[in-house]
């Protein structure tokens, strides 16, 4: 960890240029979320100076930015000095996110934040610290997130099957109806707005109503188990306790009822994707969990209660699943379109270069996040790519 630097003896020039460099480089957290962050820390008994905090920007957010914020704990003593060596003391850390721009073409930020208070209550995600106008303040989750190699391991993806159980199972409130098919037909519809003609006839969106309707049709008699799913299960949401091997799914911006053989199928989806890759855009479905490991998945996912499972479940389970892959293509797909075709902006983008910039007892680290671009109209085209050829597969099975 960077040490935070205090310059007390700094005149008010000097701090005035290098606080103007902050505000030019530095993370964009706005002032009522510096306020919010003031009273917290001031609030913590263990926090040695509610004034000196570090700020350094996280890797891996697709819709928002986050940055995690800490500061020294410990007592100073009379003279202002802290009584511990500062390579010893500890610190009190949270999470900040401010939410990006556009996506309310994807989800509705406040049933997001109903969502999340909720979760919180049930004791399944960080817990929310505080509010402000374009963002919040979560717990620290101290966990790494998932990498895209750490899905295909037998061990990590059992206590993903086990946890993604447990979620499906929560009591969230409100109704249990299904939203993939009108997420499907709002989205078909935004993109329809945004795009140009060449590029809807590109994708081929004019069939696509259709294309929703025949799907919708086909899983109608398949194993219908109505669950609360995350809809977005790639490795970034998902965090590890190394030490307890205790996992917490985080991100519920498109999370809602729907049918688990939806969520399952979206979740092995995202094992063909490398978000932190050169090309984070590119996917490589040689990385999809063969039959075997998709067997073993729900098995374990199944067995929640201790009890063998049904071979005949899992074989319905299964068959759902190839079916609703096809949903997770066309979601994404338009996903794309959309994000191409708007406003929406993401963490791909930001703080390409690594500074760092010290005021009063102020620090900032400027971290390096991956100097690349997303290129979402790629992303769309594979997405849709995959759906015409595994419906095609599975027209000639």
């Amino acid at each position: 960890m960077v040490g935070l630097v205090a310059i007390e003896n700094q005149s008010q020039v000097a701090r005035a240029v290098v606080a103007e460099a902050v505000l030019a480089a530095g993370p964009r957290i706005p002032k009522e979320a510096r306020l919010l962050l003031h009273e917290l820390a001031a609030a913590w008994a263990d926090v040695a100076d509610c004034r000196a905090l570090q700020v350094v920007p996280l890797k891996g957010a697709m819709t928002n930015e986050v940055y995690q914020v800490r500061w020294l704990t410990g007592v100073p003593s009379a003279g202002g000095e802290a009584e511990e060596p500062r390579g010893e003391r500890e610190v009190r850390k949270v999470l900040v996110r401010i939410y990006g721009d556009g996506v309310d073409l994807f989800f509705d930020r406040e049933d997001e934040v109903r969502t999340f208070e909720c979760m919180s209550r049930h004791g399944q995600g960080p817990r929310l610290l505080g509010r402000f106008p374009n963002g919040r303040v979560e717990e620290f989750i101290h966990a790494r997130t998932l990498s895209a190699t750490d899905l295909r391991d037998p061990d990590i993806s059992a206590l993903v099957a086990s946890k993604l159980r447990e979620f499906h199972n929560l009591d969230m409130p409100g109704p249990k109806s299904v939203l993939i098919w009108d997420r499907l037909r709002n989205w078909l519809k935004t993109a329809m707005n945004l795009c140009s003609s060449d590029e809807a006839k590109e994708f081929g969106l004019d069939s696509l109503e259709n294309e929703i309707t025949a799907l919708q049709n086909d899983v109608s008699g398949d194993y219908h188990w109505i669950g609360f799913c995350h809809n977005d299960l790639q490795y970034g949401n998902i965090m590890i306790d190394e030490e307890t091997n205790m996992l917490t799914i985080i991100d519920y911006e498109y999370a809602s009822f729907n049918p688990v053989a939806y969520d399952i199928a979206n979740h092995f989806c995202e094992m063909a994707a490398d978000y932190h890759s050169a090309n984070p855009h590119i996917l490589d479905y040689s990385k999809y969990p063969d039959i075997d490991e998709q067997k073993r998945f729900l098995k374990t996912y199944l067995s929640i209660s201790g009890e063998e499972p049904d071979a005949e479940e899992v074989e319905n389970l299964l068959q759902s699943i190839e079916k609703y892959t096809l949903a997770s293509h066309l979601v994404w797909g338009l996903w794309g379109i959309i994000s191409v075709s708007s406003c929406v902006r993401t963490s791909f983008s930001n703080c390409k270069t690594k500074t760092s910039v010290s005021f009063s007892n102020f620090y900032l680290v400027q971290d390096h996040v991956n100097d690349i671009d997303f290129d979402y109209k790629e992303y769309a085209r594979q997405r849709f790519e995959q759906y015409w050829q595994k419906k095609s597969a599975n027209l000639q099975s």
